[in-house]
C-alpha cells in the first residue's frame, strides 16, 4: 500500500490532520520533523541555529528516503522538503502527495504563539510567510491533491481526502463476489 504525504507550509495542518487521517484509515502516522529530531536528538531550531537550513535539509532528505521505505504510512512532512526536487520524486514514486494550504494571514495566526518556527523568527513574519509561499508554490502544485484548510475543520480536511480517494484502509480486504 502506497504511503500519503502531507506536505505544505507550516501551520496549515499537516501534522493535526495526518494524526486524524491515519486514525480514520487505520494507517500508521508517522511526523518527518518528530523523526528528524529523535535521529539528531535535537531540536530542528537547534539545527538552525547551529549548522544552518542546508545541513537540515540534508538530514530532512536522508530521512525522508528511510521513511518512505515503508509502507501504508501516512507521513507529515516539513513545509520546506518540497524545494528539493529528489523528494518530490520519492515521495511521488512511494506514495500520494496532499498539499495543505492555507493564506499568510491564517497561517501566521496558528503560528504565532510557536517560538520553535526558525523560519518566522524574523522582524515581519507575515512578509516571509507571503514571500515563502510564492517560492514554494511551483513546488507545492506538483502534488496528486491540494486541500485549502483556512475554514475547514482538520476532520472536514480529513473527509476530503478520503472523498479524493487518496487514502485507503491499512487493513481494507477485496470482496469476494457472490457465489450464482
Amino acid at each position: 500500500m502506497r504511503n500519503i504525504y502531507l506536505i505544505g507550509f507550516m501551520g496549515t495542518g499537516k501534522t493535526t490532520v495526518g494524526r486524524e487521517l491515519a486514525r480514520r484509515a487505520a494507517r500508521p502516522f508517522l511526523d518527518l520533523d518528530d523523526l528528524i529530531e529523535l535521529t539528531a536528538r535535537r531540536s530542528i531550531s537547534d539545527i538552525f541555529a547551529k549548522e544552518g537550513e542546508a545541513a537540515f535539509r540534508r538530514l530532512e532528505k536522508k530521512i525522508l528516503a528511510q521513511a518512505s521505505r515503508e509502507k501504508g504510512f501516512v507521513i507529515a512532512c516539513g513545509g520546506g522538503i518540497v524545494m528539493d526536487q529528489d523528494n518530490i520524486r520519492t515521495m511521488k514514486d512511494t506514495g500520494t502527495i496532499i498539499c495543505l494550504v492555507a493564506t499568510p494571514q491564517v497561517i501566521l495566526q496558528r503560528t504565532r504563539a510557536q517560538a520553535h518556527r526558525p523560519l518566522l523568527n524574523v522582524s515581519d513574519p507575515e512578509k516571509q510567510i507571503d514571500l515563502l509561499l510564492k517560492l514554494r508554490a511551483p513546488y507545492y502544485a506538483q502534488a496528486d491533491k491540494v486541500v485549502d484548510t483556512a475554514q475547514l475543520t482538520p476532520a472536514q480536511v480529513v473527509d476530503r481526502i478520503i472523498r479524493a480517494g487518496a487514502a485507503k484502509k491499512q487493513n481494507a480486504r477485496k470482496r469476494k463476489p457472490k457465489a450464482k
